[in-house]
């Protein structure tokens, strides 16, 4: 049976420290798109109501059966007009409906992953893209993961200064859009310290350190800076280097690969093309929390790479991953609880409750 692990609203005493029975049962409502009555619950300290639908990742959402079949369209690499024709949604619900879940599973992610195990490897590379005009506006996006597993440890999107071939046409729209949005700045090297920085936060614990890379000069002194020169071994790798399985970067170009067919607006020459580039951040979140929690790492593989790095018991399902709110920290209830405990109580007793 449910249990609430706080008070939901904030400025409660039980909230920050709840003590045991802070909330007393406080009767039943009927919601039309749930089968079940919805247990209401009263706050002993500030007399606040709440539900269990409070705690839940869907609250106050309409359709709330709609999420998971939205989700699965969006890892499948279907734009946002065809995934609200084939839901019957409008536009507009399915682009909040996505930027919801996507926040919601960067927190989830954040608050489930633990320190990688002894071993574990580092892989890096940026690949490019745009946010509205190709020839104007392009992007680079420095991607991270933990080698063996595929786990994916950061993605995020930075501007860039347009470069290559300058026609005159092209010089012209470069005008213009500096005109409208400003000068466009090179954030770069600040976005690849910060994606290097979450590798590092996992990372702590160990003595020694390998990241793979290829020879893009502002690599090794970044790398060095964020995971200390006296832990790490950097093994950079030539470009231009046949991208086999025998290239030691094929993980990371595979997982490059995989997200530029499965997550639309990274495919070439295609019309699915983000509009701004902090909505093609959480479509990386999106597809990222969704291949390490969901997907299997291989084809012929049973494991996640969140499970084969023991950061949870199993596969996840798109509804457990969609479960409950995650926007309180480690005091948030995990997915795969049904009662009501947090992640960090889940984390000290692993496994001793579980949902389906």
């Amino acid at each position: 049976m449910f249990q609430p692990p706080r008070c939901p609203h904030r400025p409660c005493r039980q909230h920050h420290s709840p003590e045991p029975r802070f909330y007393r049962r406080n009767g039943f409502y009927r919601a039309s798109c749930r089968p079940q009555p919805i247990q209401r619950y009263l706050c002993r300290t500030c007399g606040r109501g709440f539900s269990r639908q409070t705690f839940r990742m869907d609250y106050r959402d309409h359709k709330p059966h709609l999420n998971a079949p939205l989700v699965r369209l969006l890892v499948s690499g279907v734009g946002f007009r065809q995934s609200a024709r084939q839901l019957n949604l409008s536009l507009t619900c399915t682009q909040l409906k996505f930027r919801k879940i996507s926040r919601h599973l960067r927190r989830l992610d954040l608050n489930l992953r633990g320190p990688l195990p002894p071993g574990s490897t580092l892989q890096f590379d940026e690949f490019e893209t745009y946010e509205g005009e190709r020839n104007t506006r392009p992007l680079s996006v420095p991607f991270l993961i933990e080698g063996a597993t595929r786990y994916v440890l950061w993605a995020e999107a930075a501007p860039i200064r347009p470069r290559g071939r300058m026609s005159a046409s092209r010089t012209q729209a470069i005008r213009a859009s500096e005109r409208r949005y400003g000068p466009r700045k090179d954030l770069s090297a600040r976005s690849i310290r910060r994606t290097l920085q979450r590798g590092a936060d996992v990372t702590g614990h160990l003595n020694h350190i390998v990241l793979h890379t290829d020879e893009k000069s502002i690599y090794p002194g970044i790398a060095k800076e964020v995971f200390g020169k006296n832990r790490l071994t950097h093994y950079r790798t030539n470009s231009k280097v046949t991208r086999d399985t025998l290239n030691p970067l094929f993980p990371i170009n595979h997982s490059e690969a995989m997200i530029r067919d499965l997550t639309g607006r990274l495919r070439r020459d295609s019309w699915l093309t983000s509009k701004l580039r902090r909505y093609l951040d959480l479509g990386l979140a999106l597809w990222g929390k969704w291949r390490n929690y969901v997907r299997r790492r291989f084809n012929f593989d049973e494991e996640s790479p969140a499970q084969l790095l023991g950061f949870v018991p199993r596969r996840l399902r798109v509804t457990e991953l969609l479960s409950w709110r995650q926007d309180w920290g480690q005091g948030s209830v995990h997915p795969l609880a049904s009662g009501g405990r947090t992640v960090a109580s889940w984390k000290r007793s692993p496994g001793a409750e579980r949902v389906g």
